[in-house]
């Protein structure tokens, strides 16, 4: 199983960008996907969760009304789109496939916020 993610870099605050994982060597529609974060010097927090079907989505507080996560189950593929970015957005991203038996997480992308 395998899960790898896409789409970082570096953006201006206020601006946008969108992640994308990619899984594959699992059946993905089976599986809740959720997306993570690590700042720097900090622990891991959830960000979003979406479920295997795509019908329930939950967002950490920090970025609700920001961040949208999405899926697509035939690409095999979960999205984080973020918007009004900000510097305290910062950190490594990570995407995680949870089901009732097994758990994978993704490398991670680098997401910086700075003028």
């Amino acid at each position: 199983a395998q899960l790898v993610e896409s789409g970082g870099g570096l953006v201006q605050p206020g601006g946008s960008l969108r992640l994308s994982c990619a899984a594959s060597g699992f059946t993905f529609s089976y599986y809740d996907m959720s997306w993570y974060r690590q700042p720097p010097g900090k622990e891991r927090e959830l960000v979003a969760f979406i479920n295997s079907a795509g019908g329930i989505t939950n967002y950490a507080d920090p970025v609700k009304g920001r961040f949208t996560i999405s899926r697509d189950n035939a690409k095999k593929t979960v999205y984080l789109q973020m918007s009004s970015l900000k510097p305290e957005d910062t950190a490594v991203y990570y995407c995680k496939a949870t089901s009732r038996r097994y758990e994978y997480w993704g490398q991670g992308t680098q997401v910086t916020v700075s003028s």
